[in-house]
């Protein structure tokens, strides 16, 4: 896997994380959805650990620095 994601989308993708997964422990998320919130912010901590977006590869889109 080639790195496609820069140190600033990297940030922004895991404060997104955290906020998400506080919404939906506070129960701001209602709890129907709350599931699908845990699920995205896993998705976004994992992409973010790894420097890779598989969907920046889809569409040939990269914020990494050469």
């Amino acid at each position: 896997m080639k790195k496609n994601m820069g140190s600033t989308d990297k940030f922004v993708r895991l404060l997104v994380a955290v906020v998400v997964v506080y919404l939906a422990y506070s129960g701001t998320i209602p709890a129907m959805y709350a599931w699908v919130a845990y699920a995205v912010a896993a998705i976004f901590t994992l992409t973010s650990f790894v420097s890779f977006c598989p969907l920046y590869t889809l569409f040939g889109f990269s914020t990494c620095r050469r």
